[in-house]
């Protein structure tokens, strides 16, 4: 009889591809193992998760306004009706164990989970552990965690520091640099500034580059720009103005590994997949966090890796006046992008998605 595992959560793709990662390294250790997902309906892993080829079933979940809002008045009702399709999916696909990556849908799955016997694993991937993720720890079995120093937060004794799982193909992006220039139409003699907001997009990231185009261009740089859904008429038109083939915007890349082919610095923002790939890729980096990230997550991350001279830090409210110059300082200066790559490329664990897939498989033997 196959092995099943139930891997909840989602939100955001800094959500999303961590659970897709841990649910590819559990497939290849087991083929026969068979897994569902579990997200919130209306949310990007609905769309995310079947495109990688496995099954989703949506919660009506969702997150506290932080302005005044009647939607918040419907929150514990949405709860209860929450658990209730928990307890009736678990029941009907009967997992030997439930993980959860953090984002709205993870609460009610891991606490149903719980509730019914089923042992439990926590993957945190940030360096300030979120609010759900809090609660659930108490009657989890196992905490894999991407940063030290998470005891403060967590059982120390459930604690596995394994970092976070990432796209395969991120793995070696060296040897796709030619096939990456090729994809998107960028030239190979010119050095590439890589953009990207995070999966929703980044207005701050956005707006500042947009004023900046035509200075990178100026001193023979190209740009590849992920803009986010909202900002891509804008950046289209942007450079449809500027009558230029070097700088290419899209909504959305599907195909990451490419784009940190041919990166020479990478803009981001500082959510934990970003701050993993961008280790694992080893691409020097000025990371952007969000400010409104929960607990201020994302300048904690960043922190992280400045801290250890593996990346530089641009606030947000700054990004419009420093933004542009920073980025240009940096990619004409080799020694720090040399010195960057080296610093960022220690704190990257390859292996994070199948040692967290192991231990998802020692919570069922």
């Amino acid at each position: 009889m196959p092995k099943k595992v139930i891997i909840s959560g989602g939100g955001t793709g800094g959500h999303i591809y961590p659970a897709i990662a841990i649910a590819d390294a559990l497939k290849q250790r087991d083929p026969d193992l068979e897994v569902l997902f579990v997200g919130a309906l209306g949310k990007m892993e609905m769309e995310k998760v079947p495109r990688a080829g496995y099954e989703i079933v949506g919660l009506p979940i969702a997150g506290i306004k932080r302005a005044l809002s009647l939607d918040n008045l419907a929150l514990p009702f949405k709860m209860i009706n929450s658990l209730l399709k928990a307890k009736s999916i678990i029941e009907r696909f009967k997992p030997d164990v439930a993980v959860g990556v953090g984002g709205f849908a993870s609460g009610p799955l891991l606490m149903m989970a719980s509730y019914e016997g089923i042992p439990t694993l926590i993957q945190e991937q940030n360096s300030y552990a979120g609010i759900t993720n809090k609660f659930l720890a108490k009657k989890a079995a196992k905490i894999c965690v991407a940063y030290p120093g998470m005891e403060g937060f967590f059982p120390q004794e459930k604690i596995a520091v394994l970092g976070n799982p990432v796209r395969s193909d991120i793995v070696d992006v060296s040897s796709k640099r030619r096939q990456g220039y090729a994809h998107f139409g960028l030239q190979e003699d010119k050095k590439t500034l890589f953009v990207m907001g995070g999966s929703l997009g980044a207005r701050s990231i956005n707006e500042s580059m947009n004023e900046g185009l035509a200075r990178f261009l100026d001193q023979g740089y190209q740009i590849l720009w992920q803009t986010g859904r909202t900002y891509i008429d804008t950046a289209k038109l942007a450079i449809e103005n500027l009558h230029t083939d070097a700088i290419k915007a899209f909504e959305f890349i599907y195909t990451m590994d490419l784009a940190y082919a041919i990166a020479d610095v990478v803009v981001s923002r500082a959510g934990a997949l970003s701050v993993s790939e961008l280790c694992l890729a080893a691409k020097p980096a000025i990371l952007i966090p969000f400010p409104a990230a929960s607990e201020d997550h994302q300048t904690k991350n960043a922190l992280a890796l400045v801290d250890q001279d593996a990346a530089w830090l641009v606030k947000d409210a700054a990004a419009k006046d420093e933004l542009v110059n920073r980025a240009l300082e940096l990619l004409g200066d080799m020694g720090e992008q040399e010195k960057l790559k080296t610093n960022i490329r220690k704190l990257a664990k390859p292996t994070a998605a199948d040692d967290i897939a192991e231990e998802v498989l020692k919570l069922i033997m």
